[in-house]
């Protein structure tokens, strides 16, 4: 069957026809010439990009209304040139923009104007820049009030352009980390007063209000008691490397980044991020877009509703009432939003069938890196996810989507409670010899509920999860997850090392988990493997024939409906010599993680 070809490219234009000889020049002129040719389709449509950045102006947008699906049994394939070849061209498809402008300051730091631009990103030659920062909190002895804090040191009162401010609490839930902005800074010779903006600061004291009993404790806690990082001021600019954004005049904002050794103004590329989408898909079928590199972009969530007051997985709190969870008399409570708020994704597709996205790079990103939500028949394959302000990948009440060899690792970079791979209500869902490592807190969630049934996580590599927050793990699953055994969720085969803050579980069956089956995976170097006794109490799942390196509280007194049977207690000291020494041990090893790499 006949192809029809296009080709973009930097070089090209787009009142050219887009043949290889004469490119367009944007991936809208291409979608144009796509629109036109899909109703007729008696082969793939294919797009071809060559290497450049192209920097858009708008999102790009799929939709089956504007005829951007493929039809006839053909797919529409926007990729990059040479795809699957030596030669294959590298393709940025960016948000956003260069700054320019710059001078440099008494202090050694560079300034430019940006106009209304309050970036929370910033790519620095094709590398990552951090927002300047104060990492040991307020200083002096801090008081929390009911507006916000004193402390007995002046210090504060000389930060300049204190709306700028953002204060951070990780752990303020254990698994949670929130964020919320600063109004206003006053005092006099002897104490500052530090007022938070509102309605955040008011929220997030009712969503942290809790009690926690455990270890004979009288219930004390308070989250928000002070915040642990100070973010986002010219007074924390020391390190190379970071930046802060001078707000003292509204739409006269000034850019101030303190460079690198080797960096040369006005030789050395500042990029901004603008979009909040890159790409987005509604109703579209039969599309494929395969290597690309989707990067710079942001999003403004915490700088429109003056923080971010997170809660779980990527669920935080915007709007609407708070419900407070009593997890029992010898426990305490806990709130959650009443009408939780999914953080957004950079690049997201909603409704989608029959759609592939294979080898993209996902990275320097503001929000999540990539969201499917109520789709069927999506592949997710060999991707890269990293420096990701959010979640690495997002499925929810979703069908058949499967998500194998993705590499995906420094996720959550601002949004700490973000899982890497994050699967919600969903049916039929793979999640497959994928390779996790160096994320905050959850490798894989999988999160149950009426619809979710036949969820597969198999042969993941999960290595240095939780590596800033607290009550996860490698793999954690959730709610019921199905019918029965046969329809429940099966996690099967999957290698995790190296769980790193205290309180953690390996694999962790959480909350009212019901019908799953846990078999023959590794789990080394956790604080426990396992936990056999939650709340709500888990029901009808099995533990069999794993590997671990301790032996988990209650194995021998599981609930009712829990088995546990043939796990195999290897030593910690000569661990990964054993396993490899136990026919299924190495089998399981030889099996994990993405496929096609030599090892």
């Amino acid at each position: 069957m006949p192809e029809i070809r296009f080709f973009v490219s930097p070089d090209g234009s787009d009142g050219w026809p887009g043949t290889a000889d004469r490119p367009f020049a944007t991936p809208k002129a291409a979608q144009k010439a796509v629109r036109a040719a899909t109703a007729t389709m008696t082969g793939d449509v294919i797009v071809s990009f060559t290497t450049g950045v192209y920097r858009l102006d708008e999102p790009l947008s799929f939709a089956d209304t504007q005829a951007d699906s493929g039809s006839n049994g053909f797919r529409v394939i926007y990729q990059a040139h040479g795809y699957g070849t030596a030669d294959q061209a590298k393709v940025e498809l960016s948000g956003g923009r260069e700054i320019t402008g710059w001078s440099t300051g008494d202090d050694g730091a560079w300034t430019a104007p940006i106009g209304d631009l309050a970036p929370r990103r910033l790519t620095v030659d094709g590398k990552p820049a951090a927002r300047a920062a104060r990492a040991d909190g307020l200083p002096g002895s801090v008081t929390k009030t009911a507006t916000g804090y004193v402390t007995d040191s002046v210090e504060p009162q000389s930060w300049p352009d204190p709306s700028g401010l953002e204060f951070v609490y990780p752990g303020v839930y254990p698994w949670s980390e929130a964020r919320l902005a600063v109004a206003s800074i006053s005092g006099d010779a002897s104490s500052t007063t530090i007022t938070m903006a509102q309605p955040a600061f008011d929220n997030a004291k009712s969503l942290y209000d809790a009690k926690w009993y455990g270890a004979g404790g009288d219930g004390a806690w308070d989250g928000l008691a002070a915040p642990s990082t100070l973010e986002n001021n010219l007074a924390f600019l020391t390190e190379p490397g970071t930046f802060a954004v001078r707000r003292t005049d509204t739409g006269d904002h000034v850019l101030h980044y303190r460079p690198r050794p080797g960096e040369k103004i006005n030789e050395t590329s500042v990029v901004a991020p603008m979009l909040e989408t890159l790409i987005s898909g509604r109703g579209v079928h039969d599309l494929v877009l395969r290597g690309f590199t989707f990067t710079d972009a942001t999003w403004s969530g915490p700088d429109r509703t003056g923080g971010y007051l997170h809660y779980h997985g990527n669920a935080r709190y915007e709007r609407g009432d708070f419900q407070k969870i009593d997890l029992g008399a010898d426990v305490g409570y806990v709130h959650v939003p009443a009408q939780p708020v999914q953080l957004p994704a950079n690049v997201s597709l909603t409704s989608v069938s029959r759609v592939s996205l294979e080898v993209n790079h996902f990275t320097r990103l503001g929000a999540g890196g990539l969201l499917i939500e109520d789709a069927t028949d999506v592949r997710i394959l060999s991707n890269v996810f990293d420096e990701i302000s959010g979640s690495g990948i997002a499925v929810h009440a979703s069908t058949r989507v499967a998500v194998e060899d993705n590499l995906v690792h420094h996720i959550g970079t601002e949004y700490r409670g973000s899982p890497a791979v994050l699967v919600v209500e969903s049916a039929e869902t793979s999640v497959a010899h994928n390779e996790i490592h160096d994320v905050p807190h959850n490798g894989i969630v999988i999160t149950g509920g009426e619809y979710a049934k036949g969820t597969q996580v198999i042969s993941n590599l999960v290595e240095r999860s939780m590596g800033k927050l607290m009550d996860g793990g490698g793999i954690y699953l959730s709610a019921p997850q199905g019918s029965s055994f046969a329809g429940g969720a099966l996690v099967r085969g999957n290698v995790i090392r190296d769980v790193l803050t205290s309180y953690n579980f390996g694999l962790y069956t959480d909350y009212g988990a019901v019908w799953i089956t846990v078999l023959g995976n590794i789990v080394h170097r956790a604080d426990t493997p396992i936990v056999l006794q939650v709340g709500p109490p888990m029901e009808n799942v099995a533990f069999i024939g794993n590997f671990w390196d301790a032996l988990p509280d209650g194995y021998d007194t599981p609930p009712e409906t829990v088995t546990v049977a043939g796990n195999t207690v290897l030593p910690k000291e000569s661990f990964d010599e054993a396993v490899r020494a136990d026919p299924a041990g190495a089998d399981i090893l030889a099996r994990a993680g993405r496929r096609g790499l030599e090892r």
